[in-house]
């Protein structure tokens, strides 16, 4: 019987990033609400005011603050992963919790600028249909998702 090879499957790397989204979905429901609450929806939740009340709150300003907030956690998203997959764990909190990290396909931690190539690649994973290029981390020899192809990266299990 051949030994289990060393590369995170599929599911493996599905719990990592269900982890990370929960957690990242967490900060930006609170930093959205602090937002909301700011501009104008205290107004609206209050039930004091009209929602013509939380139309007039609804100013320039505040329509350019959730952009600027939107991108904000786009940036804040990139950092996240590209930072922690780097960084000497290689793993984000998710990879970390299920036994997984990242490398080159040498073996050696990420330097930031590969870390980011594989974030931004997973745009072009996710826009072909059905989650095809996930799913191709379940049957590549090396367990690579499409994104991983790209970017020149591997997941790999601990111990």
């Amino acid at each position: 019987m051949a030994p289990p090879l060393p590369y995170a499957g599929f599911w493996k790397r599905f719990f990592a990033y269900l982890i990370d989204a929960l957690i990242l979905d967490a900060v930006a429901l609170v930093v959205f609400g602090v937002v909301f609450l700011v501009i104008g929806g205290g107004a609206l939740l209050s039930g004091n005011k009209s929602i013509g009340d939380f139309a007039a709150a609804m100013t320039g300003f505040a329509i350019l603050l959730l952009v600027l907030l939107f991108f904000g956690l786009i940036v804040a998203v990139w950092l996240y992963f590209a930072k922690m997959e780097s960084s000497p764990s290689q793993a984000t909190i998710g990879k970390r919790v299920m036994g997984i990290y990242v490398t080159d396909l040498q073996g050696q931690r990420l330097s930031f600028g590969k870390a980011t190539a594989r974030f931004f690649s997973k745009i072009i994973t996710g826009l072909i249909p059905l989650g095809i290029g996930y799913i191709m981390a379940g049957f590549t020899e090396k367990r690579q998702a499409l994104h991983d192809i790209i970017a020149g990266t591997l997941v790999m299990r601990r111990g």
